[in-house]
C-alpha cells in the first residue's frame, strides 16, 4: 500500500514511519512547516528546523522519501487565529485539536490522497477498530499515560477510514525500544512539553502581540466588588490561582471571565465545581448524535481523568453532559470528549 506519513520529527512519527517502510509499504513522508523558519521570529521547540532535518535523516536511513509541505498560511489563519480570538473572547483554547482536524486530517490527507495514497498515518496513540454495525471506531491506546484519542475527537468516519495509528498499539517504552532496534537517531529525544508556536510558554504576551485590541478590566468578587484591575481578559483562565493581583487570607480562583465587560470573578476552590456543561460544534464518531441519555465519561481537559455521567444531544452540534459527582474548572474553550470506556463516542467545545 501507499502511505503518507505525518513526519513530526519526533520519536513517535518516525517509528510509525519505519514500522511501515520494514513492513515493506510504499511509504511517503511529509512534514509541515508551521512557521518561518528564517529565525526572524521566535516559536516554541519543536516543528523547527532541527525537527523537519530529524525527519529527513529518519526517512533517508529508512529509504523513503520525504517531504516539506508549507502550511505557514493555513496554519496561521486557523490555529493561531484561533487560539488569539479564544484568549481575547475569554475562553481557554486548545490548539492541537484544531491542528489535528484543520491541517493533519483535512489539508494533509486531501495532500496524501493527491499523491494516490492509500492512507495518511501518523504517530498518535490512538486505536482505530472495526465496530459491531460496519462503522469504525476510535478508541484509547494500550497506553493510558501517552493516549491521545482525546485530541481526535472531530476526526469522521471518511478520515477514519483513510487513517493508521502505527503505534497505537505500542506503550512509550516499547516505542522507544523500537526506535533503537531500527537504528534512529531520535531514539532517545526528548517528547515535546510546549505549544509549538508559543516561545517559553509565555502565552499572555504572545495573545497580546497579535491581539488587535485587549479588554481591560476588574477582578470581582461574586458579590461584583472590583478588588483590583487587570491588564486583559486574556491573562485568566478558569481556575487560575496564581498572578490574580489580589491579596486575601485563602485561596481564591478564576471562576468566571466576561469578555464584554472585562470583569474577572475569582471565589473560593468550593465554587469551580460544575455538574453539567453543554458543548458546540459537537462531532458524534458514529456520524449520528446519541438518542436520549446515554451513560458516559467525559474527559474536559487533556490530563483530566474522565468522569462519569450521562450525555445527551440537544441538537446535530450541540450536546449537554451531566455529571454523576461535580467536577472542578469546566473551562470553555477546551474540548471535551465523551467515551464509552475505551471508544471515543464524540466531543465538542465547552460552551
Amino acid at each position: 500500500m501507499k502511505i503518507v506519513v505525518a513526519m513530526s520529527g519526533g520519536v513517535d512519527s518516525s517509528v510509525a514511519a519505519a514500522l511501515l517502510a520494514e513492513q515493506g509499504h510504499d511509504v511517503i513522508g511529509l512534514s509541515m512547516q508551521l512557521y518561518d523558519q528564517s529565525g526572524t521570529q521566535a516559536f516554541g521547540n519543536c516543528c523547527t528546523l532541527d525537527d523537519l532535518h530529524d525527519a529527513r535523516r529518519v526517512a533517508s536511513a529508512s529509504g523513503f522519501p520525504h517531504y516539506i509541505v508549507n502550511f505557514q498560511q493555513q496554519f496561521a489563519d486557523t490555529v493561531i487565529a484561533n487560539f488569539v480570538n479564544e484568549y481575547t473572547s475569554g475562553r481557554t483554547p486548545i490548539p492541537c485539536s484544531h491542528c489535528n482536524s484543520d491541517l493533519k486530517f483535512s489539508t494533509l490527507l486531501d495532500r496524501a490522497r493527491g499523491l494516490g495514497a492509500d492512507y495518511l498515518a501518523t504517530g498518535h496513540y490512538a486505536r482505530i477498530e472495526p465496530g459491531p454495525d460496519g462503522q469504525l471506531l476510535l478508541k484509547r491506546s494500550v497506553d493510558p499515560d501517552k493516549d491521545q484519542s482525546y485530541f481526535l475527537f472531530s476526526l469522521t468516519q471518511d478520515q477514519l477510514a483513510s487513517a493508521l495509528f502505527p503505534v497505537g498499539t505500542l506503550t512509550k517504552p516499547e516505542v522507544r525500544a523500537e526506535a533503537h532496534r531500527l537504528g534512529l537517531t531520535v531514539a532517545d529525544k526528548a517528547d515535546s512539553q510546549e505549544i509549538c508556536f508559543v516561545p517559553d510558554g509565555d502565552y499572555a504576551t504572545f495573545v497580546g502581540s497579535r491581539a488587535p485590541s485587549v479588554r481591560t478590566g476588574a477582578v470581582v468578587n461574586q458579590r461584583g466588588e472590583r478588588l483590583a484591575t487587570h491588564s486583559g481578559v486574556h491573562r485568566f483562565t478558569i481556575g487560575q490561582r496564581k498572578g490574580l493581583g489580589v491579596s486575601a487570607q485563602a485561596p481564591l480562583y478564576v471562576l468566571k471571565i466576561d469578555a464584554d465587560s472585562g470583569d474577572v470573578t475569582v471565589g473560593p476552590r468550593s465554587a469551580l465545581d460544575r455538574a453539567t456543561f453543554t458543548a458546540s460544534q459537537v462531532n458524534w464518531i458514529g456520524g449520528n448524535p446519541a438518542d436520549g441519555w446515554i451513560a458516559a465519561t467525559a474527559q474536559i481537559r487533556h490530563r483530566h481523568r474522565p468522569a462519569s455521567g450521562r450525555v445527551r444531544a440537544i441538537d446535530q452540534r450541540r450536546a449537554e453532559f451531566e455529571f454523576d459527582e461535580p467536577q472542578p474548572a469546566v473551562t470553555p474553550g477546551q474540548a471535551a470528549v465523551f467515551y464509552d470506556r475505551d471508544v471515543v463516542l464524540g466531543g465538542g467545545w465547552i460552551d
